[in-house]
């Protein structure tokens, strides 16, 4: 028989079992369940969270096989958001999850963070505004938030709590006047998807070893990545929301941002005062974006 105090009690020693338990009764908000979703929301469960509010709208493919959780050949054609809810509870029976399988809208936004004591942000790079929409909504409930993505072989976090910088004061994103065309949308959308990128990653530390340009088209919503990035951004980011569960250990909250990099070795731990608007920003999007230029010539 399946017994809590058992099955997580390899985490004493790292926890008290007062905050094994206070780990039992929180709740996190998972928006995405693809790439790192996945990873976060093992590893959170693994950790003894007991309380999910999940979401994802996308089924298994093939394409998923080099780092998703939950990308099986058993599983093609399963939605991911019932392949995880599954998995979590194959690792806690006791679990209670809320399975927002049509994805988070603006009409479920305050259902999908009802009593969440930590969102995680996993939702695909491109789905800028519902991202937009739930980081402001976070803020205002005064819900910390968090994000760690897979920058080739390494990961970069950023963390967002209430009383500091806002992700949209951090992120500075632009939107299209109302009368814009079709191409000029187009155009904004891919700057923004810059800003994102820059933001979440300032120092950009996996361009120099990217041996393949060509990979990386915003426009065709086509990034290259790996399952190690995969994994180091769960490692990274569940320590974090452990850290803000529990009330304890510094929390690392933007403008500034920790980017590890495997492959090179590398620590790196950014501070970018007015985020997207400080001078170094400004140059890194001019250098990107010639990048992405210089790929749609070739």
């Amino acid at each position: 028989m399946f017994d809590y105090n058992d099955a997580f009690s390899r985490n004493i020693g790292w926890v008290t079992e007062e905050e094994q338990l206070k780990l039992k009764n929180s709740k996190v908000a998972i928006g995405g369940l693809g790439g790192v979703g996945g990873d976060h929301a093992i590893v959170c469960a693994r950790l003894g969270v007991s309380n999910f509010h999940i979401s994802d709208l996308d089924a298994y493919d093939y394409a998923n096989f080099n780092r998703q959780a939950g990308a099986f050949v058993s599983t093609i054609g399963k939605e991911k958001s019932v392949v995880m809810e599954e998995t979590l509870k194959d690792i806690n029976p006791e679990a209670s999850i809320v399975n927002f399988k049509h994805g988070i809208t603006l009409e479920n936004l305050d259902e999908f963070l009802d009593g969440v004591d930590v969102y995680i942000d996993s939702l695909d790079i491109f789905a800028l505004e519902i991202r937009r929409q739930v980081f402001r909504r976070c803020y205002e409930l005064g819900i910390p938030t968090i994000t760690a993505a897979p920058m080739g072989m390494g990961t970069a976090m950023l963390c967002f709590k209430p009383g500091k910088m806002s992700f949209d004061e951090y992120f500075a994103m632009v939107d299209a006047p109302e009368n814009a065309s079709d191409e000029e949308r187009a155009l904004y959308f891919e700057n923004n998807i810059v800003r994102f990128v820059i933001g979440v990653s300032p120092s950009v530390q996996q361009r120099h070893y990217l041996v393949q340009n060509s990979s990386v088209n915003f426009m065709k919503k086509k990034v290259p990545s790996t399952c190690m990035g995969i994994s180091l951004a769960a490692g990274v980011l569940c320590t974090n929301v452990l850290k803000l569960l529990l009330n304890r250990g510094d929390v690392v909250c933007a403008p500034r941002g920790l980017h590890f990099d495997a492959y090179r070795n590398n620590l790196i731990k950014t501070w970018r005062p007015w985020g997207n608007k400080n001078p170094l920003q400004k140059y890194m999007f001019r250098k990107v974006k010639q990048i992405l230029d210089d790929n749609k010539e070739s």
